[in-house]
């Protein structure tokens, strides 16, 4: 999940990666794979909290034909390099989050 309305340009709000094939992800589970480190730089979710105004929060999934072979607390651009030619599908939903 990151958030390219951030001020400082595109703020990694979550990292995941190697999360088991399932057809559905119930409510109130347990983080999923393997956490990568934010832009906090901290492993697992941070949440929404712009500084003002109307920021767009993207969720992206990619379906990979092989597990990656990152150790844990990767970065998006570890992952993203470490995906590159394995991508089957993708799938991108988009959010929005205010504060007044």
């Amino acid at each position: 999940m990151d958030d390219p309305d951030a001020p400082a340009g595109v703020w990694d709000h979550w990292v995941a990666y190697d999360i088991e094939p399932r057809e559905q992800i119930p409510q109130a589970t347990r983080p999923l794979g393997t956490q990568g480190t934010n832009s906090w730089n901290r492993p697992g979710y941070g949440g929404p909290c712009p500084p003002s105004g109307t920021h767009r929060y993207f969720f992206k999934l990619h379906a990979l034909d092989t597990s990656l072979d990152l150790a844990p607390n990767a970065n998006k651009k570890q992952l993203l390099q470490a995906m590159e030619g394995h991508v089957l599908g993708q799938v991108e939903l988009m959010g929005v989050y205010s504060r007044k």
